[in-house]
């Protein structure tokens, strides 16, 4: 069963690049903050290097000035995840996530089987917000769709 509101997030190890290969428990992540985080199935993929990822860049000040962090999570490794931010004029201070092993995303509860497509295990498309450690909400979108993780749909419905 997927991870709900009221659950706590799952201790898991994550990567990104920082001067080098960094690693971040969710625990590090998510203590004592607000975090939006927000996953994809695949960095650089048409709806997420498009609309998905954009949307969060173009928003991620109006995240800020809410005292939320902002991270985003996709079943790849921190290269990859770095070189997407890159592309993507990513702010500083947002965290490109590698959940290479899809450990978070199975943990969650929220990894899809994407195999039709030669990619594997990935995480489904979707955002939660928490607060200290604890999911206060969660939109996942159903496959095929973009709505409901989007920064704007995100944003309009914090609590």
């Amino acid at each position: 069963m997927p991870i709900q509101p009221g659950d706590p997030i799952p201790e898991v190890v994550l990567k990104h690049i920082d001067g080098g290969i960094q690693t971040i428990d969710t625990l590090t992540l998510f203590d004592d903050k607000k975090v939006v985080l927000f996953a994809v199935p695949g960095a650089f993929t048409p709806t997420c290097s498009e609309r998905h990822l954009p949307g969060f860049v173009k928003h991620f000040d109006a995240f800020r000035a809410r005292g939320i962090d902002v991270a985003c999570m996709a079943v790849n490794d921190p290269f990859v995840m770095k070189a997407w931010g890159d592309s993507l004029d990513v702010p500083e201070g947002m965290l490109m996530l590698s959940d290479g092993n899809g450990d978070l995303a199975r943990a969650l509860g929220l990894e899809m089987d994407a195999s039709a497509y030669g990619m594997g295990t990935r995480a489904k498309r979707f955002a939660l917000y928490a607060e200290n450690g604890v999911v206060k909400q969660l939109f996942v979108e159903a496959p095929g769709e973009f709505k409901v993780s989007s920064a704007e749909h995100v944003l309009a419905n914090l609590e």
